[in-house]
């Protein structure tokens, strides 16, 4: 077994926004296969927790997490993963999707799995390349740090 992870061998899953992202299993929602150059973002806001007893030096403590996702597809009308962020764009909506380091029925994979709105969905049209969508994916309901047995 490798000691690394290849970014071809993530994935992405998609599936319809659920009232409680805590049932979302990754099992149950669509790989999507037309994704490319993806970064997860995870991030946690600071709070100043310095004090005097702190022998001048200054405290910091994590407060609200925050996830993003960025990630290329092809523009391709009629993909299933195409259409369904497409639409949670253009409706102000939420998609659920499951950002994993590997298939989600692969021992190791994990990451993210809840609702997300959709904040960037730019069109690219290189002259010599496929016609590109840049997408932003916000988390706007956490569901679970997903990890395969």
């Amino acid at each position: 077994m490798a000691d690394f992870l290849l970014g071809m061998n993530a994935k992405i899953y998609q599936g319809a926004a659920a009232a409680d992202p805590s049932t979302l299993d990754p099992s149950t929602l669509t790989e999507m296969g037309n994704v490319k150059d993806v970064t997860l973002s995870l991030e946690a806001g600071e709070a100043d927790i310095t004090t005097r007893a702190n022998s001048g030096w200054r405290a910091t403590a994590p407060t609200l997490r925050e996830c993003s996702c960025e990630f290329e597809m092809v523009w391709k009308p009629g993909d299933a993963g195409f259409e369904a962020i497409k639409s949670a764009f253009l409706s102000a909506g939420t998609v659920a999707l499951a950002v994993l380091t590997g298939a989600h029925n692969e021992s190791g994979a994990e990451g993210p799995v809840g609702n997300w709105s959709i904040t960037n969905f730019s069109r690219s049209e290189a002259l010599e390349e496929a016609v590109t969508v840049s997408v932003t994916a916000k988390l706007a309901a956490f569901g679970q740090w997903f990890e395969a047995a």
